[in-house]
């Protein structure tokens, strides 16, 4: 009992020297998760108007690197023709796709690791086996009777149930969960790098059955309920109906233990050898980190990085809220016209608003000198400023945070498409680092699965979850010596991957172009190969080698692997049964006379392709003319009615032009007429007046 309560104080000693080492930095994830929330503004209605930056550039991030589930990639570690391995390695391949779409953990697991690396710098999980039991019944006549056991018969039982079925217990079914851990609820040894860790462990909160479920009602007794998430009290819910135990479950590599213990308790609550047998000990991955030295493993978030910008650019917000507000119409009026204040608060939409004594208004100056507005042209300039400074702010920021304009969907519409691609590529280079640390996190967890899978599964479960009744047959005849090999050093044999570009979103043109081109240089090689293997069938077996060579280098190429396979298998068959029935010699003569028919035959083919090709020829001349002179005499009919098209408007022209010469004429002619009669009546009225 000495020993133990020592134990879990030196284990208690070194989760202090981690909670006094990393006290700063989750004082800091704290604030940066409010901001992220927007908690103060919910909680206080005053809040002055700000820019969530920090919100927009994690949602941009995120799908960015973690847009779907990865897609494992198993394979054999060394490239040797080894039909075995290849099953082994797509049973392994088709187990993980099982686990990780059936079961909702891993999707989970791996977004909210990614949303921790982006606010507070440091995502964790943590991999588990899980069977499943359940009790069966076991008649007493039905057991094995071995010589180690003794056969008289009994009265009855040890509990007096005489002639009851004896009770068993079975796995129903197992998994590998990955389980998603809080960033408050992880700790490690002090250490500068991940790979000096020494110990690593997890805080869990576990209720009264749990506790009696894992460890025995009799402890679960010692242990107190009297521990609750932060984030309960943190968002003001009730703790009282959800208090559990805060059990520590911590995983030493040096003694190669692992250790459940509580803080409220003196003595380890369980002690146990290795459970999992993997192969770096640990449960969990390495951290999906961000910003880190070699000095120590304290991250630093991204959000401090651009912090300064991010206060700056909530003043500007602030501000520009201000400016609006105050951009507004306002003035003075002339109190003797009531009517002009209904002008601003109900002339909308057109509408026309009465005014009295309208004479002496317009005398006043009308609108002008009735109403005196205030300039508003310093507050608009203002405006304008503050908005043009704060997309300079936000220009900075993405340029700290590498999300450049092609990342966040805006571009110029004079942009050429090969313009937009080569600033997408320089852009997404910091982007692409970000996508191969999700990518090597998601491989390191998936490893750890493989792994659970491979060494605590039966092997009933692996079948089932590959799905090994639909392989190919000859595929199915190696899996008893397949699930030997997957038993020995999993990671040993095997090599599993995942690529980047399978966690973000699904280009299904590209996906199509790579078939495509897949075919094409399958194809090809075929088209290539298969003369040389009808004319020395002794290299066929290195031509399928070489193709196998070429098959691999794609993905999801194994069920075109085993076709290979059985094709070499076959073709080696074929050489063996025709090495040991040789076919008699032929005769030379007759060889000669064969090949003096075939010689024949090809001239002939030869003249009668030449013919077609020459008749071909021909027609398709006499076609070109027919085309040509069709073509001609239409040119000339072209050419004929815009001739008659042309004399028409030059004839309707100058129709257009006598009728308006005529219609002058005769205008001048009424003008004379009438000037005639005016110049007669004057001079006969001269007469008569001498007349007189």
């Amino acid at each position: 009992m000495e020993q133990q309560s020592t134990g879990v104080q030196k284990w208690m000693n070194v989760i202090a020297q981690y909670d006094g080492e990393f006290k700063k930095w989750e004082a800091r994830t704290q604030k940066i998760i409010k901001r992220y929330r927007d908690d103060n503004r919910s909680q206080n209605t005053n809040e002055t108007a700000k820019f969530n930056i920090l919100w927009s550039n994690v949602q941009t991030l995120i799908p960015a690197v973690y847009a779907r589930l990865p897609k494992a990639d198993v394979s054999r570690r060394f490239g040797d023709n080894d039909p075995i391995g290849r099953v082994a390695s797509q049973l392994i391949e088709r187990a993980l796709d099982f686990e990780i779409e059936h079961y909702p953990d891993f999707r989970a697991t791996m977004r909210q690791c990614v949303e921790d690396r982006f606010l507070g710098g440091r995502g964790v999980a943590w991999a588990r086996y899980e069977p499943h039991v359940r009790a069966v019944d076991v008649p007493e006549d039905g057991l094995e009777i071995t010589e180690d056991v003794d056969t008289e018969p009994h009265a009855e039982s040890a509990d007096g149930s005489a002639g009851m079925p004896q009770m068993a217990e079975e796995i129903e079914y197992e998994c590998a969960p990955v389980d998603y851990v809080h960033w408050k609820d992880f700790g490690h040894s002090i250490a500068r790098t991940w790979e000096e860790v020494t110990c690593v462990w997890r805080w869990v909160y576990m209720t009264k059955d749990a506790l009696i479920e894992r460890f025995g009602e009799e402890k679960a007794k010692t242990i107190p309920l009297d521990s609750a998430p932060d984030t309960l009290k943190q968002y003001g819910q009730s703790t009282k109906e959800h208090t559990r135990a805060m059990i520590c479950e911590l995983w030493d590599k040096e003694s190669g233990k692992v250790y459940w213990l509580s803080k409220n308790a003196p003595q380890y609550i369980d002690v146990r050898d290795d459970p999992l047998g993997l192969e770096g000990f640990f449960p969990c991955a390495k951290p999906l980190y961000a910003t880190t030295t070699s000095d120590t493993l304290v991250p630093v978030p991204d959000f401090v990085l651009y912090q300064d910008q991010a206060v700056e650019l909530d003043i500007l917000s602030d501000r520009i809220d201000g400016l609006v507000k105050a951009l507004r119409v306002r003035g003075v009026y002339d109190a003797s016209q009531p009517a002009l204040q209904r002008l601003l608060t109900e002339g909308e939409n057109n509408a026309l608003i009465p005014v009295d004594n309208w004479m002496a208004f317009g005398e006043k100056g009308g609108l002008k000198g009735a109403i005196d507005l205030l300039p508003i042209d310093m507050l608009a300039a203002t405006l304008n400023q503050c908005y043009q400074a704060r997309a300079d702010i936000k220009n900075q920021i993405y340029e700290i945070t590498g999300l450049s304009d092609i990342l966040r969907g805006a571009s110029f519409a004079s942009e050429t498409a090969t313009a937009q691609q080569i600033k997408g590529q320089f852009a997404s280079l910091r982007l692409r680092a970000m996508q191969e640390d999700v990518a090597l996190f998601a491989t390191e967890l998936l490893r750890l699965k493989a792994q659970i899978i491979c060494t605590k599964f039966q092997p009933q479960t692996i079948l089932s979850y590959a799905a090994a009744s639909q392989m190919v047959p000859q595929d199915q005849q190696m899996i008893p010596q397949a699930l030997e090999l997957i038993k020995d050093r999993p990671l040993r044999n095997f090599r599993i991957d995942v690529a980047a570009d399978s966690l973000v979103q699904l280009d299904e043109a590209q996906m199509k172009q790579d078939r495509v081109e897949f075919i094409t240089a399958f194809g090809g090689f075929l088209r290539e190969a298969l003369p040389v293997a009808q004319a020395s069938p002794e290299i066929t077996p290195m031509l399928i080698e070489v193709m196998k060579f070429g098959v691999t280098a794609f993905k999801q190429s194994k069920p075109i692997e085993g076709a290979l396979d059985a094709a070499l298998d076959q073709l080696k068959e074929k050489q063996q049964q025709a090495a040991m029935n040789p076919q008699p010699r032929p005769d030379p003569e007759m060889m000669k006379l064969q090949a003096q028919q075939q010689s024949d035959q090809m001239r002939v083919q030869a003249d009668v392709q030449a013919a077609q090709a020459k008749a071909q020829m021909e027609a398709q001349l006499a076609q070109a003319k027919m085309q040509a002179d069709a073509a001609m005499k239409q040119m000339e009919l072209d050419a004929e009615a815009r001739l008659e098209a042309q004399k028409q408007q030059f004839e309707a022209q100058m129709a257009a032009e006598k009728l308006a010469r005529e219609e002058e004429f005769q205008r001048w002619k009424t003008e004379l007429e009438a000037a005639t009669k005016v110049t007669v009546a004057r001079i006969s009225s001269k007469i008569g007046r001498a007349h007189v």
